[in-house]
């Protein structure tokens, strides 16, 4: 390969050097794009499906670890004030440690989903709902009904500000002659200032990494304060003992919860797939090129976000520089994302189970009502701090993620063809999402039970995940070529995500319609054997996707096998 070497010893052709980083001052590179050629229709290149051709263009040096962190901060914001502050302390206190290893599992599932996530952008720039969109449109139309079902109300605002008002003492108030709780005029507050937020920036992503970089480390500092005033070292080095434990009745009496907590160890649902979007505006790989949307009514003119992506040509250079970015990417979320989140939630799990063993109430009540006045003094206040923080912490990172989401699919489904403005549609639908979130707040028959509401969210984005791991593999394995598609390790990964989330799915579904609709035909065994005759046709259903999308990727795996050369200088096992 030519260039030289660097300081460290790694290449100046993949690699950005110290000078070269200070004075690169945008993560975006503006390209002619109409004059670019497009990559050749080989084994080269990806395939457009029934989307428009790629441009190539080199791929982008790699730059250092510190200068791309954003992205998994934003996403463990989006984690903290959901599984990890609620749903998962109040599993495991009521129900035992051995509910523990399933937390365990699903982090380590998420951290392999969300990488793959990652992988199209990486490659193409394009997000990865225009990923869905050239497989079918609706696919990203589905991800967008999913994730106005799972997001669509203020559960997370409501339940931050009801935790905010008891720390302050809010009482009711009268507003144009309605008695108004305290906690739902604090959650119109908190609407309003992620609102206004985004109006001080020329460009969107800035003001969310930035904020969310401060609440989360302000957050992991109030938990870890919180640990050492009332954590139990004891019970925290019993956990390799005690994962074992699980008390009688769990998990089916709350399956609900149970999968809510399995797509929230982690942001899970919607919430995921934005890894694709926060990664294109922070420049990651090919999506240095792609544009990005900035503030309609603030800044410099708006950038063109293309309608196609790119490709690079697959010489050595370009295969080590792809290397480099995967390394550094997975680091990033490794040491933010996935670190974080171990951090967090053990250290909440272990103060709930100290505090609360076996408790009945649900996760907001476990924290106001048992935990926060047993510790009494300061120890109180720091707990409503803490988990006024992690909360408002995920809505922000939700009201971000679903406006951006739902800006991306609306806009190439509908809005490119007719000539929209993507940062107006953006600007547009925040607008009107956290309008939506004040009059849901201002009525008070629309929420009694925040954390019920969270349930619901939580649960329908658990059934999100299941399809969406299952079409990311085949977007990533039969559309890829051999040099950017995900190695053996990550199939099977992969493979074995989508297993766990289907598996669980099947059990909220049948447990759903038994329950509560009494269609006790689709009732459910969680051994399989024994479920009702729907039962076994949701099973039968289950295993036919699973089988079909193993050897959708496996045979195109075994396809692609020698078609790039020097792939191999790409990555590995795992890449």
């Amino acid at each position: 390969m030519s260039g030289t070497g660097g300081a460290d010893g790694e290449s100046t052709d993949v690699y950005v050097s110290d000078d070269e980083q200070r004075s690169l001052m945008s993560t975006y590179t503006p390209v002619a794009y109409d004059n670019l050629e497009p990559g050749p229709a080989t084994d080269d290149s990806p395939d457009p499906g029934s989307g428009g051709r790629f441009k190539q263009l080199d791929l982008p040096k790699v730059p250092k670890l510190r200068h791309i962190v954003g992205p998994s901060a934003i996403m463990l914001g989006a984690s903290i004030g959901s599984g990890e502050t609620l749903f998962w302390p109040q599993l495991v206190a009521r129900y035992g440690w051995g509910l523990y290893w399933l937390f365990v599992a699903a982090v380590c599932i998420q951290f392999v989903v969300n990488t793959e996530i990652q992988r199209w952008t990486l490659a193409t720039g394009e997000s990865i709902f225009r990923a869905f969109e050239r497989v079918h449109p609706v696919v990203p139309l589905a991800m967008l009904v999913g994730g106005f079902v799972s997001l669509g109300w203020p559960g997370w605002a409501a339940s931050a500000a009801q935790i905010g008002a008891e720390g302050l003492a809010l009482g009711t108030y009268d507003v144009g002659g309605v008695q108004l709780a305290g906690w739902r005029l604090f959650g119109i507050v908190l609407m309003v200032f992620i609102w206004i937020t985004y109006q001080v920036t020329p460009l969107m992503y800035n003001v969310v990494e930035r904020l969310q970089i401060v609440l989360v480390s302000l957050s992991i500092v109030f938990t870890l304060l919180l640990f050492a005033l009332v954590g139990s070292v004891d019970v925290l080095f019993s956990i390799p003992t005690s994962v074992t434990e699980i008390r009688r009745g769990a998990p089916t009496g709350s399956i609900a919860v149970l999968v809510g907590a399995l797509a929230y160890a982690g942001a899970g649902g919607y919430l995921n797939l934005s890894q694709s979007l926060w990664i294109r505006e922070k420049g990651y790989g090919m999506g240095r090129y792609q544009g990005r949307i900035k503030n309609p009514f603030a800044g410099d003119d708006p950038e063109t976000v293309h309608e196609n992506g790119f490709t690079f040509p697959p010489d050595r250079t370009n295969l080590e520089r792809w290397r480099g970015w995967w390394r550094v990417t997975q680091l990033e979320h490794l040491l933010t994302f996935f670190s974080g989140l171990l951090v967090v939630t053990t250290a909440l799990v272990v103060i709930a189970v100290s505090l609360a063993p076996g408790t009945a109430l649900g996760a907001v009540d476990m924290w106001l009502v048992q935990i926060a006045p047993a510790s009494g003094g300061i120890t109180t206040e720091i707990i409503y701090v803490t988990l006024f923080l992690a909360l408002f912490t995920t809505e922000y990172a939700i009201v971000e993620s679903f406006v951006r989401n739902s800006s991306d699919i609306i806009y190439e489904l509908y809005g490119r063809e007719a000539g929209w403005s993507l940062p107006r549609l953006f600007w547009g639908l925040l607008t009107v999402f956290c309008g939506w979130g004040v009059v849901i707040l201002l009525f008070p028959i629309a929420i009694d039970d925040p954390f019920g509401l969270l349930v619901v969210g939580a649960a329908m984005s658990g059934l999100m995940m299941w399809p969406y791991i299952v079409v990311v593999q085949l977007v990533n394995t039969v559309r890829l070529p051999e040099h950017t598609m995900p190695g053996w390790g990550r199939v099977v990964a992969m493979w074995f995500a989508a297993a766990f989330f289907g598996y669980f799915s099947v059990r909220l579904v049948g447990t759903g319609l038994a329950s509560q609709f009494g269609l006790q035909v689709f009732a459910v065994s969680p051994g399989v054997v024994g479920s009702a005759a729907g039962g076994y046709a949701l099973w039968i259903g289950y295993a036919l996707v699973q089988l079909y999308t193993i050897y959708r990727v496996g045979r195109a795996k075994v396809a692609a096998s020698g078609t790039v050369e020097r792939a191999r200088v790409a990555g590995g096992w795992f890449k």
